[in-house]
């Protein structure tokens, strides 16, 4: 079976015929083909398969007013008291809601609210107790003109999130942990992100194992799509995330983050989580999680850079100040095409 991962370019000159990558910031005009066991070749983007360039170059549907003509940054309020980065600082009200308005005062479009770590190792957290911590998060954030995302994988948290006033559904399990999950969703009308990961939080780093990574994270991914398409959720209603770090070593981590592009294939917006994870500490040597910042945005700009819609991060002024610098040297670099 082949796969088809558009080669994606933000130079400022493109070009003749090049195609807009899901109507954003990207542009291609040659296509990578990739088949498990065979090396890769690489054909001009108009010798793909018509629905391939369909689903490539159409527009993804805006989340609530958010469209994805730039990209967005997703800031992290972990009300929790063991995840891995900042769990016990913001498990207070008062110090939760202040840290979210002051993420979005800094840019942070979307706020992704989790009330339980999904960090290797982390311990289940039963249902009322996920909604006890994040009830009254939303609540409180509801009326802030700002995107609201939960971070669960329980049918009866999501259920309480969105009575609470939620806009979108974030569920690292892609629905395959709760079979409540799907049900909820389908008859909520929200936005689902579906995420990859191989096995449980707590025994999913133990030894994480693929035939090809890349290509196995796509193929789950397109199976959850098709389970939630299914259940009764359409399409251009899923966001999906490749889960970087769910499961994976750091050899798998860069084997996708280099061909992120590939995912654009699903015809749905992706979102990328990279924020201070463990392999930029193997890497860098950073060993404190909140020293990874710079390399979390390293990583976060490649991602942009392939045409990623979301980034998921904690250390949201210099994210937006990076994405920034980056929009206006490619705006300033278009304009030299009239010279």
């Amino acid at each position: 079976m082949p796969y088809y991962r558009p080669i994606s370019r933000i130079d400022p000159v493109r070009t003749p015929g090049a195609m807009t990558l899901a109507d954003g910031w990207c542009w291609f005009d040659q296509i990578e083909c990739l088949e498990k066991g065979r090396v890769s070749e690489v054909i001009p983007a108009r010798e793909a398969p018509a629905d391939v360039l369909t689903r490539l170059t159409t527009t993804r549907r805006p989340l609530g007013p958010l469209d994805w003509s730039m990209p967005r940054v997703m800031g992290i309020l972990n009300v929790t008291p063991d995840s891995f980065s900042d769990g016990g600082r913001y498990t207070r009200l008062d110090r939760a809601l202040s840290h979210a308005r002051q993420m979005i005062h800094d840019g942070a479009a979307i706020i992704d609210i989790g009330g339980e770590s999904t960090r290797p190792g982390a311990a289940f957290v039963p249902a009322e107790e996920e909604i006890r911590r994040i009830q009254p998060m939303v609540e409180g954030l509801a009326n802030d003109g700002v995107v609201l995302s939960l971070d669960t994988r329980k049918a009866a948290v999501a259920e309480a999130g969105l009575q609470a006033g939620v806009h979108l559904l974030n569920d690292v399990s892609a629905l395959a942990f709760d079979p409540d999950m799907a049900d909820v969703v389908a008859k909520s009308n929200v936005p689902i992100c579906l995420m990859h990961t191989q096995g449980n939080p707590e025994t999913m780093q133990d030894a994480p194992c693929y035939d090809d990574a890349l290509l196995d994270v796509y193929d789950h991914l397109a199976e959850r799509i098709g389970a939630a398409e299914s259940a009764g959720i359409a399409r251009d209603r899923i966001i999906v995330d490749p889960g970087i770090g769910f499961g994976k070593t750091v050899a798998h981590n860069i084997e996708i983050l280099a061909r992120l592009d590939l995912f654009h294939a699903l015809g749905c917006p992706i979102l990328l989580g990279v924020s201070r994870k463990r392999f930029i500490g193997a890497l860098t040597g950073a060993e404190q999680a909140d020293a990874r910042f710079p390399g979390s945005i390293a990583v976060g700009l490649a991602g942009i850079a392939q045409g990623v819609q979301i980034l998921r991060v904690h250390d949201v002024p210099q994210t937006r100040q990076a994405i920034s610098l980056q929009a206006a040297i490619m705006g300033a670099g278009s304009k030299g095409q009239n010279r």
